[in-house]
């Protein structure tokens, strides 16, 4: 949106705005300036700067802009002087610039598309999300790249008819610019707090998606990028340590990166498909690490029960809900509630996704025979007090797990299941007898990650009855004053609505009248419900009371879950 920004503050004077030319100029931070000047922060500086001049002020990254402003204006103009065309009329083009004083930028424009410019003033940040935008992730590498491709055709063009197995493909890898566009490919996607990274050979071309708060966001790329997709992934390859020459077989790998002073690993993943290499890429930022039941959204009474079961002695506690569902972020913050010099953990993992001071912990290697049942098997004779086991997947891991327990050693686990009351049934299944399930499984915690709505955003509504699910709590369904919220989007939450993820739980304790139900092969059905009359409550009611809340949405809550 453009506006004249008429604010409050005073205007500023010719020997300020000069001040601000040279910070500008120089790419300093405003933030000195604006705090010497009484300013509520550097955005609000700008803004009346844009007043003091006469300008309008772009207040958002998503302003009047028409796409046909950007046919046939130079890309080269835009990357380099940090501008971006808004409206374009006979003679005249309506210009969003971050630094109004650069007058050579301005007339660059003005003499390449012989038109009349007319500035408007808006922040960097504002100008470099429309770059992004609508020119698409690393599209001003991408301009490097083609330029190189005009003067030196061979260098690529050579490649796409090399043999499969030839290492001439790092040479087109180890490229400046190929390293820059997969550098900006790694530091956008951070900057948006994805958790995945998906690179995909499609045939109409390459095709980048991210997963912030569990769900896949497509990424605007330009399709010249499509003709620099085997230097990327090979790029990839070679940061992951993987042959770059083998295109045939799935690879593993692992990099790790510093990005503005965080430590970020990335674990790589790279399998063929029809069009081409697939890559997924899943990004664990280490600074951002905070493992603590509190932080995570456990309900008061779950948590207070769960701080008794990861104190116990001895027995299983399983955490169980599918790929992604926060399981891991669950076992290391009981780990790090109960860590202390006189305990002694030992863990075993495929892979290790974070590594805890003061934890003993053991990768997986299934190629060499160090599987979980074969780690477990050598943890227990040093001498652990508690031992985490990754995932029991098969008979050997469950039945080693149930002797550790049955030996004196707490052990936590986690196992795919829909609910926490089929994990007994999934263990029977595996063939663990079930009076051995009744007498060491304490305690299972289900879980699902929901989004939270963003708190600058969201909207408070008034639902009425036919939009309720029929299971939505009946006390609150039948109130007419009745309020929740729904997402609007903004540019904090990049217009999604959303930011950030909780998780909703359900926690079953086992008692006798459980472990006797387990003897006899009781349904997963017939425990749910004894778990429900002793007080356990569902992750489905867990849910509707975050909605209640107006920390969720109900929409959310259907999605990760079903009714009971």
């Amino acid at each position: 949106m453009i506006s004249n920004s008429t604010g409050m503050h005073p205007l500023l004077d010719t020997v300020q705005l000069r001040q601000l030319a040279d910070c500008l100029s120089l790419g300093d931070s405003l933030d000195q300036l604006a705090e010497q000047w009484s300013f509520n922060s550097s955005l609000e500086l700008l803004a009346t700067s844009a007043r003091s001049m006469k300008l309008d002020w772009l207040d958002t990254d998503n302003g009047d802009f028409a796409a046909e402003t950007l046919e046939g204006f130079p890309a080269k103009l835009i990357h380099r002087h940090a501008v971006f065309p808004l409206e374009r009329g006979p003679g005249w083009l309506r210009l969003a610039v971050s630094n109004p004083f650069d007058f050579a930028a301005i007339d660059s424009v003005a003499s390449a598309l012989e038109v009349e410019v007319r500035p408007v003033m808006a922040a960097p940040e504002t100008v470099q999300k429309l770059i992004k935008r609508h020119l698409g992730v690393g599209s001003e590498t991408i301009d490097g790249l083609i330029a190189l491709q005009r003067q030196q055709p061979g260098d690529v063009e050579m490649l796409e008819g090399l043999d499969p197995d030839s290492l001439e493909d790092a040479a087109e890898a180890q490229q400046a610019s190929v390293v820059g566009l997969v550098n900006e490919i790694l530091s956008e996607a951070i900057q948006a707090r994805a958790s995945d990274i998906h690179i995909e050979s499609q045939e109409s071309g390459l095709k980048i998606r991210h997963r912030i708060d569990g769900v896949l966001q497509k990424q605007p790329t330009p399709p010249e990028m499509n003709q620099f997709r085997a230097a990327i992934i090979s790029r990839l390859k070679i940061m992951a340590k993987m042959n770059i020459a083998e295109k045939r077989v799935p690879q593993d790998g692992r990099i790790k990166l510093r990005v503005s002073g965080r430590e970020i690993d990335v674990r790589v993943s790279i399998i063929p498909m029809l069009h081409g290499e697939g890559v997924v890429m899943r990004v664990l930022d280490k600074t951002n690490l905070k493992f603590s039941l509190r932080g995570i959204g456990m309900p008061e009474t779950v948590y207070e029960n769960f701080q008794k079961l990861i104190r116990l002695p001895h027995g299983i506690i399983l955490v169980t809900g599918p790929t992604g569902s926060g399981k891991t972020t669950t076992l290391y913050s009981a780990l790090s509630e109960i860590m202390s010099e006189d305990i002694k953990i030992v863990t075993t993992e495929d892979p290790i996704e974070y590594q805890l001071e003061g934890i003993n912990q053991i990768q997986v290697h299934s190629k060499v025979g160090l599987s979980f049942a074969a780690c477990l098997r050598a943890i227990l004779r040093h001498d652990p007090d508690v031992v985490l086991v990754g995932e029991i997947r098969d008979l050997e891991t469950a039945e080693n797990a149930t002797q550790a327990s049955l030996t004196g050693h707490l052990v936590f686990s986690t196992l795919h299941t829909n609910d926490s009351a089929s994990a007994f049934m999934r263990l029977c299944d595996m063939g663990v007898e079930p009076f051995l399930v009744a007498s060491t499984v304490e305690g299972v915690l289900a879980q699902r990650l929901v989004r939270v709505l963003c708190d600058d955003c969201k909207e408070p509504f008034h639902p009425i009855l036919a939009d309720l699910p029929s299971d939505f709590p009946t006390t609150h369904r039948l109130d007419p004053k009745l309020t929740l919220y729904r997402p609007v989007g903004c540019d904090g939450c990049r217009k999604t609505g959303y930011h950030g993820r909780l998780g909703i739980y359900e926690l079953l304790v086992t008692n006798e009248e459980i472990r006797q139900m387990m003897t006899q092969r009781g349904t997963s059905e017939a425990i749910k419900q004894v778990a429900i009359r002793n007080g356990m409550e569902t992750m489905r009611v867990d849910g509707w009371k975050k909605v209640i809340a107006g920390i969720t949405t109900i929409d959310e809550i259907v999605r990760v879950t079903k009714a009971d």
